[in-house]
This record gives C-alpha cells, sequence and structure tokens, in this order.
C-alpha cells in the first residue's frame, strides 16, 4: 500500500486541534472540495515526497529567520489521532505557511536540485534519467510554490495527512 501525503489549506478560524475535526476535513468530497476552495488549496504527494524533502533539508537558509527547511513537506505541529498506530496530522499556522511560501517562491529550483541531486538520481536511474528525474521534482516544487504562495495570499493555515 503506498501512502500520500496530503495538504490542504484552511482559513484560520475554520481550524481546529482536534483530530476528529481534522479527519472529516480530509473525508470530505475532494471534487466538492476544490470547487469550493479552488484549484491550489489542496495538493496531493505520492509515496515520493519523502525524497522531495531532500531538495528542502539540503537547502541553506539566508538568515535566521528564514523558514525551517523541513516545514516545507514534512513539518507542523502535531495532532495525534486516538488510534496512536496512525501517524498525526500536521498544522501550519497562517504564519508559518506564509514563511513557508516566502522561502519556496524565493528559492530557485537549481539550487535547491545541486545538493539533493547525488542523493536522488541513483534511486531513479542514475544519470541516464536525469532529465526526468529533474523535471518530476522541478514540477513537484513548481506545484508546492504554487499552492504555499495561493495559501499566503488568503492568510490560511496548512493541514498535512498522511493517507493510504
Amino acid at each position: 500500500m503506498s501512502t500520500y501525503l496530503h495538504l490542504r489549506a484552511v482559513p484560520p478560524p475554520a481550524l481546529r486541534n482536534s483530530a476528529t475535526w481534522l479527519q472529516r476535513l480530509f473525508e470530505d468530497d475532494r471534487d466538492g472540495v476544490r470547487g469550493r476552495v479552488g484549484r491550489h488549496r489542496e495538493k496531493v504527494l505520492d509515496k515520493g515526497y519523502l525524497e522531495q524533502e531532500l531538495l528542502y533539508a539540503g537547502a541553506r537558509l539566508h538568515r535566521a529567520e528564514d523558514p525551517p527547511r523541513t516545514q516545507v513537506v514534512l513539518g507542523g505541529q502535531p495532532v495525534f489521532p486516538p488510534d496512536r498506530n496512525k501517524p498525526p496530522f500536521l498544522l501550519l499556522t497562517a504564519a508559518q505557511a506564509n514563511r513557508v511560501a516566502a522561502f519556496l517562491a524565493s528559492a530557485g529550483f537549481e539550487t535547491l536540485w545541486r545538493p539533493a541531486r547525488g542523493q536522488l538520481l541513483p534511486r531513479h536511474g542514475g544519470r541516464a534519467a536525469e532529465p526526468e528525474t529533474r523535471g518530476a521534482f522541478a514540477a513537484a516544487h513548481r506545484d508546492l510554490t504554487a499552492f504555499y504562495v495561493r495559501t499566503a495570499e488568503c492568510g490560511d493555515a496548512v493541514v498535512k495527512w498522511f493517507m493510504d
């Protein structure tokens, strides 16, 4: 079974720090949600989300107040469901989502790709597959950037959930 990482933007007044509420947030009809919240209001990363994190974990921060690198894909305040065998939901406040958006918007893909390249290429067919691998990671980076920038423009928080 594959695990996916689902990110959804939520207006701060609607956000609840309740595992039950967060579970319901992700149980609704995806098409209905897309119609209500717009194109860049949610993002689903396939099972390669852990590898996507390598792009951001190796990025150099410019100043101490820059956003934590690891909040881009896997970061956030955990909210544990009653079943401790299930992964937690992860919450980013609107301010944290705004900092992540600023980081992604200012981070050039090539600058992120160079340090992660050596770890990613062997897992994806080596140098011969570099154009396809680089293209896939660049596309995911563009999608994440669009998601976070739109979320920041709306002043929303982000909820993340690992789903099967």
